[in-house]
């Protein structure tokens, strides 16, 4: 077993049983080809949760500062976290996340860039869209419907798969692709909240 399994069923193991996860659509991901995962942000721990409860390991990038740290320095690559340096823009980030994508892995991110106070769903920054066009990879859309409160019932949804290629055909805008990524999560949100 390796460090992400490992952590993964030691994460989900401790999380499990405080926010007791239903986990909705996890069949319908798609089993091979690079994916970008997109999901709503309520919570810091959105990260962990939404990638224990998804059916492939998720690359997730995490702030620079946290590679200095001397115990997760070693445990975060691992764990396929790999830096970014924020408020600038991260090249080799960017690269990094690309070059996942391309090679058929799954990239996790949320396009609102921060938490949500309220928990409403905010506007998406254009990256999103960028990754996907550029990575060539098609998008899975989460929703996590909250809030974080302990042994009550959290809701993790994932949606049907968006094909980008059409997009990348017509040379759609990364604004755009955002757009259709945001609508995508609004309606899991607005479909699954309503439901028991």
């Amino acid at each position: 077993m390796n460090l992400y399994s490992f952590a993964k069923t030691v994460v989900y193991a401790a999380l499990k049983p405080i926010y007791r996860f239903e986990v909705i659509g996890a069949e319908k991901f798609p089993k091979e080809g690079g994916i970008l995962l997109c999901s709503n942000h309520i919570d810091a721990l959105d990260p962990p949760v939404v990638g224990i409860n998804a059916p492939r390991p998720v690359n997730f990038m995490a702030k620079e500062e946290l590679f200095h740290i001397p115990i997760l320095k070693s445990i975060l690559p691992g764990v396929n976290a790999f830096p970014v340096k924020r408020g600038m823009s991260d090249r080799d980030a960017l690269r990094r996340a690309i070059k996942l994508l391309k090679d058929g892995e799954v990239v996790g991110l949320f396009p609102e860039g921060t938490r949500s106070k309220d928990g409403t769903l905010g506007k998406g920054f254009s990256g999103a869209g960028f990754f996907a066009l550029r990575g060539e990879a098609n998008i899975v859309p989460c929703a996590i419907i909250g809030p974080y409160k302990p042994f009550r019932k959290l809701k993790i949804v994932f949606g049907e798969k968006i094909d980008i290629q059409p997009y990348r055909d017509r040379k759609a805008s990364a604004e755009e692709v955002t757009e259709v990524i945001m609508t995508n999560i609004g309606q899991l949100l607005d479909q699954y909240k309503k439901l028991k």
